[in-house]
């Protein structure tokens, strides 16, 4: 009966609002092209209309409903919270009154002009929120009065498990009631919990057994170890069998994972894949940008390459690009370029300067590095030795943006969480060069990496190039 009632309210819902964008268009029509004569409204059913206007209504009508399916969440879940469905609401009214404009033109409906649409668009807005402002407030009610509630059951571990059902208990406009809890741990393993107020019916193996004979509507599982989420999986299969909802309250750790999960079937079996790089596009574009730019600045910086490859050549003795083992994606080993910066015992001389290390963690950095030429100074502080670089890029080595490639020694100083900065192509510069250099701790240095790879885009990638820009004309950080 609960989810008959369920069903309903989400049909009604988008029935409502479908009928809510035919009506209002209909009316703004005819009250501005009928100037609001009531007596003459009814003209605009006796107008002689061609197919293809009829054509545009069917598509218009059809449009809207796959636009408001698209951004409106028709849900009666309880947890959702009112500000995305009036955002949702907001994205559909705009997709509908755009859509009307473009009916509009492509099926020359002269009466869908832009005053038209402007008022459909504040019209459908304003009764769109208004309609979820009643509907939220009436439910709020009705459950605060004791009302429309559901019996709820909470398995965890005794502490979270308690904390959850005190939380729920104090917002009541949710509409549960707690039956008791369920715990994945014995008390004694957790000490002192919350849960002493609420009734312990026994552990989650004895989900089945309290489906059976109880009354639960829904069950909320607070996952925290890999033992919860194995009483997790247990109990969706149970709540599937038994049409029983079954809720999931992860770690804000876990829930990335969650939601980059994706269902593959391999010769008949299912397979979860947890897989990272999830925007493709995004992905492609960062290669094409990478080839482009890369191969452009190899060409126009000729002759700059020129007047370094000569200045290094006649102020000291040795080769004029400096190349180095590092470590790239999933630890692939490259050979980087650099134009030289330092004299040709650089490498020797670095043990016996290891006393003067300013920088903690396995990175090796001085501010007055003997080893580095006076015209090294210019160059690094410059970034100009970092341009040859760019044949790194071009070979698919590097990226423009991306973590700086560290060498084989310090990776094997790594802390577990610093690897992650290897699970994708290192670049020429990323959040650490707009962010300071030199100026950041080593513990900074890795959450940035770890910051950039989490939240990875093509469109990150452009903020940072183009705030590297001021970041190498001023010299931030340079060392």
């Amino acid at each position: 009966m609960i989810r008959l009632r369920h069903k309903l309210l989400i049909e009604f819902f988008r029935l409502f609002d479908l009928g809510l964008f035919a009506a209002t268009l209909f009316c703004v029509v005819a009250f501005i092209f009928e100037q609001g004569d009531l007596a003459r409204i009814t003209n605009v059913f006796r107008l002689a209309y061609h197919p293809i206007d009829g054509l545009g209504i069917v598509v218009l009508i059809a449009g809207w409903a796959l636009i408001l399916g698209t951004f409106v969440r028709y849900d009666a879940n309880r947890f959702v919270d009112l500000t995305p469905q009036i955002i949702g609401v907001l994205k559909a009214t705009t997709g509908a009154a755009l859509l009307v404009a473009i009916i509009g033109q492509t099926f020359d409906i002269g009466r869908f002009d832009r005053t038209v649409v402007l008022f459909f668009w504040v019209i459908t807005s304003l009764l769109g929120i208004m309609s979820r402002l009643v509907i939220h407030g009436l439910l709020r009610t009705l459950r605060r009065s004791g009302r429309n509630f559901r019996h709820l059951l909470i398995i965890g571990d005794a502490q979270q498990a308690g904390e959850l059902a005190e939380r729920i208990d104090r917002k009541p406009e949710l509409g549960y009631k707690t039956e008791g809890l369920l715990l994945t741990h014995p008390i004694s393993e957790n000490g002192n919990s919350q849960s002493s107020r609420w009734a312990v019916l026994g552990t989650s193996s004895d989900l089945k057994a309290i489906l059976k004979q109880g009354v639960v509507d829904e069950v909320i599982i607070t996952a925290s170890t890999p033992s919860d989420l194995a009483a997790a999986f247990d109990a969706v299969r149970l709540g599937q069998q038994l049409g029983v909802v079954i809720r999931l309250l992860p770690e804000e750790s876990d829930v990335s994972l969650l939601g980059k999960a994706q269902l593959e079937v391999f010769e008949g079996q299912y397979v979860v894949t947890f897989f990272r790089e999830v925007l493709i596009w995004h992905l492609l574009a960062k290669r094409l940008l990478d080839i482009l730019v890369s191969s452009v600045l190899l060409v126009v910086l000729i002759p700059l390459f020129v007047i370094v490859i000569a200045l290094i050549k006649f102020t000291s003795p040795g080769p004029i690009i400096f190349s180095q083992e590092r470590i790239g994606m999933n630890r692939r080993r490259f050979r980087m370029y650099k134009f030289r910066s330092m004299y040709q015992d650089a490498e020797r001389r670095k043990q016996e300067l290891a006393h003067l290390n300013e920088q903690n963690g396995p990175i090796f950095k001085i501010r007055n590095d003997p080893r580095i030429t006076p015209l090294g100074k210019f160059l690094r502080g410059s970034s100009i030795d970092e341009l040859p670089q760019l044949w790194n890029v071009l070979k698919g080595e590097m990226s423009l943006v991306g973590p700086r490639p560290p060498i084989p020694s310090e990776v094997d100083k790594y802390e577990w969480l610093d690897r992650r900065r290897l699970s994708i192509r290192p670049g020429i510069t990323c959040l650490w060069q707009i962010g300071g250099r030199s100026n950041l701790s080593f513990d900074r240095w890795m959450e940035l990496d770890r910051e950039y790879i989490e939240n990875w885009s093509f469109w990150l990638d452009l903020r940072i190039l183009f705030m590297t820009i001021p970041a190498v004309l001023f010299r931030r950080g340079a060392a």
